[in-house]
């Protein structure tokens, strides 16, 4: 199958039910054969780990197209945007993008941006990053919000945004909400993450119609983890939210922390059972609380080196035999080839709420803001060139991407979780700014740098021999 084909494909197999498992298995074996060969510059173990997961996005779409849960038309659009845009590349002004951006910085440019566009929030969740139950919480006005996207798309070439906060759904300036940002830049897929509680009848039909938005809802596990963490009766909301979203044929996911109050949930099939084939999900992001924001305080939420390899083994088991689509931020590294922070290329950068950048949504720490660049006649493509941001690519570089045959340990791809020392005394500049008093704090205390730097030793404990024996010796 030749690569100009697949969207073709694909828009057959949502279309025709009666060749649906005929094509599907033609362009699974097409995803195999592409990435799971000897001419691959990645090891054997990581290839078979991103066809695992390429297949397991496959079923679940699949699965969810025969339930009635996705249209069929919101479907092909993304289909299109992310097939056409990303891999056959039929849009010249892509490619235009990104060989300008080489040539005048030398590097090729992000793939995307995680954006923040506001930090208020309807929820008051316990060790939330964000810390969004502020009363100054702040709120990017509209022409800027849109120069930025505008940026990614026309400077990056980018046709990807992952949308985050506070909570999207109370972005609101100058009359916009996000759902004008979404119609108006209709060749872009956005990924939302929500709490979900806001999105009522008439939002979910906006977002049928503008057919380029999967929101990502949050849970903490079943209906009591979630409610204690994120409020009573929060749990119920999302269930609704979930109705209305398959009634209108929108994909959603899911998106839970795990931490030491909830890991055993984490650990259940009946967790991912009840979200991926009850309730309809397409996808699930987990992410480990990282105690930063108001969760400094939270360091007995994070969840401990022996839980966090449970639960990648738990992941193996998930992608590999019941083929789901998840991805754990932390613990499913080798399929990005290690850390995909700092901007480096199929990588991001992160804008937050009052328009600082930095390497990622769990770095509180920045050189750059773009109110400050834009005034200096800038872009947000000067700020991926701090040395903030060039330290932690040649990181990145240095720990496994220029020799993807022996890299280091990318069971440890995170620089600030997993190689906490490193960050400070190799990466993070003098001249950085904390986003935060909280962030500051953390800087100044020797018990946090304890606590994460003992954590990154265990980790190391537990993990090395299995990133040897079956990746490394495979």
């Amino acid at each position: 199958m030749k690569p100009e084909v697949i969207s073709s494909t694909l828009n057959k197999m949502v279309k025709h039910k009666h060749l649906r498992k005929l094509l599907a298995r033609r362009i699974d074996d097409y995803i195999c054969k592409g990435l799971v060969n000897d001419q691959s510059d990645d090891l054997k173990q990581v290839q078979v780990k991103r066809y695992q997961y390429l297949s397991a996005m496959l079923h679940c779409m699949i699965r969810n197209i025969d339930k009635g849960y996705v249209s069929r038309r919101i479907l092909n659009k993304i289909i299109d945007v992310l097939v056409q845009n990303n891999l056959v590349r039929t849009d010249r002004s892509y490619e235009q993008a990104v060989e300008k951006f080489k040539e005048k910085y030398g590097e090729l440019p992000p793939s995307f941006i995680v954006f923040s566009p506001t930090q208020k929030c309807n929820l008051r969740c316990i060790g939330c990053y964000a810390a969004s139950g502020a009363d100054t919480a702040a709120t990017i006005a509209y022409p800027i919000v849109e120069r930025v996207v505008s940026e990614v798309h026309d400077l990056f070439g980018g046709r990807f945004i992952t949308i985050s906060g506070g909570e999207p759904f109370m972005y609101k300036s100058q009359g916009k909400t996000l759902l004008d940002l979404y119609r108006k830049y209709d060749d872009m897929l956005f990924l939302v993450y929500t709490n979900g509680t806001l999105i009522s009848d008439e939002i979910a039909q906006r977002l049928a119609e503008s057919a380029n938005v999967t929101p990502a809802l949050s849970v903490e596990g079943f209906e009591r983890h979630t409610d204690q963490r994120r409020g009573p009766g929060t749990f119920k909301k999302i269930l609704k939210a979930f109705e209305r979203l398959r009634n209108v044929g929108v994909p959603f996911g899911i998106s839970v922390t795990a931490t030491s109050k909830n890991v055993d949930v984490l650990l259940s099939d009946e967790f991912y059972d009840f979200f991926f084939k009850e309730q309809g999900a397409s996808y699930m992001w987990q992410f480990q609380l990282m105690p930063i924001g108001r969760g400094k305080d939270e360091l007995d939420l994070m969840v401990d080196p022996e839980s966090r390899l449970q639960l990648y083994l738990k992941w193996e088991e998930l992608l590999g035999e019941k083929k789901y689509c998840l991805a754990d931020f932390w613990n499913s590294g080798v399929l990005a080839r290690g850390c995909i922070a700092y901007g480096r290329s199929g990588g991001y950068a992160y804008v937050d709420w009052h328009g600082n950048v930095t390497p990622c949504a769990f770095i509180p720490y920045y050189v750059d803001n773009i109110y400050e660049l834009y005034e200096n006649g800038k872009t947000l493509a000067d700020a991926m060139f701090s040395d903030f941001m060039k330290e932690g690519r040649k990181w990145q570089r240095e720990y496994g991407l220029d020799n993807c045959k022996k890299p280091d340990n990318w069971l440890m791809p995170c620089s600030i979780r997993d190689h906490y020392e490193i960050f400070r005394t190799s990466i993070l500049p003098e001249y950085a700014k904390p986003e935060d008093q909280n962030a500051k704090e953390a800087l100044e205390s020797t018990e946090y740098f304890e606590v994460l730097k003992d954590y990154d030793e265990k980790l190391q404990g537990l993990t090395e021999k299995i990133w040897e024996n079956e990746y490394l010796n495979v």
